[in-house]
């Protein structure tokens, strides 16, 4: 039966997630140059209407419909044909089915704009869009379908994601490495100066990034209820332990730096969403306070390794990612999510080699089939813009635009 409550919350947690998107871009925006900024910011705002229509022609039936073999969905509701004001009683009971889809929808369409950190600076226009719509396809609908989706053969073995973190933060992150090893080096990488340009636009686009995820982990509980709040609670509490270890460690390096502030909140944003659900506010102390160790270190790890991942999706969402996807099977507790599992600390290490196995699993198949598809696509069409459109800047080279 349909709950009004529950619609209207999971309603504006669309809309939460939704913002996001122009979030990411705002946060990324201000990390690059300023010759720069417009490109990487109409990079995630092309998602929005991009992964829009690709999601409501074929994309929702690829990840939600009745499965094929535990691998994808039949293709039942292409064009959204049967989708409508009655519920998916297996997915949400009490909610409208077109309701759960938007608000999957939000998911589909800011997970691409993540590996943006990959592109920036360099990527022509076109590559970008086409890469993302076959990413979106091959990678991001088929591994939706194996965790969320009924009869999916991951969901089967008892991996737990309660917002994302396998299917969302995992795949953009490992794909992200993948393709700045394919795209390579920005002209003058590690001896130009490439300082962020606007921080005060990073920040904007973190706090909003913030306030979206509260959309993101407190919507999966797909009504609004008690588990809602949990989730609210455990992302709120791992975003702020790791924002407070992020400044502790640049201040122990440098100074207490407000682009690491910033990084670290959204580091702890995403170790927390797949287990949001599932964890107390200690245990989510612990996952973001951890998430911005692991994650401060790859970064450094990556610039010694002279790897051109622009903006550290891959320190930030894949191995931020692969933390929270084992921290959930270490921490999470039926006591808060009877639909969920027991993890190590509550007598079950079987769910931490569980959660490994789809961890490992998801981040091989994204970093092979972005390798395959970013090397397809810069022999098709070539990945990068000439040398003189990137030292003039993708602003103009790409959109015939500047910000001043």
């Amino acid at each position: 039966m349909i709950n009004s409550g529950d619609t209207a919350w999971v309603l504006v947690s669309t809309a939460l997630v939704i913002l996001m998107t122009p979030a990411v871009g705002f946060f990324y925006g201000g990390m690059v140059r300023k010759k720069n900024i417009l490109s990487t910011i109409m990079m995630c705002f092309a998602l929005l209407f991009l992964i829009s229509i690709q999601w409501v022609l074929f994309g929702f039936s690829l990840a939600f419909a009745p499965t094929i073999k535990g691998l994808i969905g039949n293709g039942q509701w292409l064009g959204l044909i049967g989708v409508g004001a009655a519920p998916l009683p297996d997915y949400a009971a009490t909610i409208p089915a077109t309701v759960f889809m938007i608000f999957q929808a939000a998911f589909a369409i800011v997970t691409p704009t993540l590996f943006v950190s990959a592109f920036v600076e360099r990527a022509k226009f076109s590559a970008f869009l086409l890469f993302s719509l076959l990413w979106s396809t091959i990678i991001y609908d088929p591994v939706a379908h194996w965790v969320w989706g009924i009869g999916g053969w991951l969901r089967m073995m008892g991996a737990l994601d309660f917002a994302g973190g396998t299917v969302v933060h995992i795949t953009a992150g490992f794909s992200a490495l993948a393709i700045a090893m394919v795209i390579g080096k920005r002209i003058g990488y590690g001896k130009d100066n490439m300082e962020p340009s606007n921080i005060p636009l990073v920040v904007i686009g973190s706090v909003l990034l913030w306030f979206g995820w509260f959309g993101f982990n407190g919507g999966s509980a797909l009504g609004a209820n008690g588990l809602a709040a949990s989730a609210f609670v455990a992302t709120n509490t791992a975003a702020a332990a790791a924002a407070l270890v992020w400044m502790f460690l640049s201040w122990i390096h440098r100074r207490p730096s407000v682009l690491g502030v910033a990084t670290g909140a959204v580091v702890g944003l995403v170790a927390i969403t797949p287990a949001s659900g599932f964890v107390d506010p200690l245990s989510s102390i612990a996952i973001g306070g951890i998430a911005s160790v692991l994650s401060y270190y790859m970064i450094v790890l990556r610039m010694k390794w002279r790897v051109d991942e622009s903006l550290d999706a891959f320190a930030c969402h894949g191995v931020g990612g692969f933390w929270g996807a084992l921290a959930t099977g270490i921490f999470t507790s039926k006591a808060i999510n009877p639909a969920g599992a027991n993890g190590l600390l509550f007598g079950n290490p079987a769910q931490l080699w569980i959660q490994f196995q789809a961890a490992t699993i998801t981040a091989i198949f994204a970093f092979v089939v972005s390798l395959i598809l970013a090397k397809g696509i810069d022999l098709l069409m070539g990945l990068k813009v000439t040398e003189n459109e990137e030292l003039v800047g993708l602003d103009i080279s790409q959109h015939a635009e500047s910000v001043s």
